[in-house]
């Protein structure tokens, strides 16, 4: 169920690394934990992001939790499904697609170090075992 593709944080945020450009989205044990996701806050286009920081909510029917970053960078594109104003919101595209469609936001690295300190899927994977 862990994409072995992927990088992942402790904290259940995925990353799909393109060159210097990491699309950053919450895991699907994360999302099954929350159950229905209703909102999903993300940052503006051009916000730096330090790792390990808040940049955004997920709000489900059960509960809100903070996403954290799991590397630094300035953010270039956000997912138009989950902005609010957009015509097109759809929040709960995060429960049925975790991985592809309910990503959230795309950053910019200054450089690939900035990969350093991910898991790979095995790693993430323990970490889920460990919590089910």
């Amino acid at each position: 169920m862990v994409p072995e593709n992927l990088k992942y944080s402790a904290d259940h945020e995925w990353v799909k690394i393109d060159g210097l450009k990491a699309f950053i989205g919450i895991t699907h044990h994360a999302q099954s934990q929350l159950g229905d996701i209703v909102f999903v806050e993300v940052p503006e286009i051009g916000r730096e992001l330090e790792k390990g920081e808040v940049f955004g909510v997920v709000e489900s029917v059960k509960t809100v939790s903070d996403l954290y970053s799991p590397l630094s960078g300035k953010v270039v594109e956000r997912n138009p499904l989950l902005v609010e104003s957009g015509e097109n919101f759809q929040p709960e595209i995060v429960n049925s697609s975790p991985y592809d469609d309910g990503w959230m936001i795309a950053v910019e690295v200054s450089d690939e170090s900035a990969y350093e300190g991910l898991l790979d899927h095995a790693a993430y994977q323990e970490i889920v075992d460990q919590e089910s």
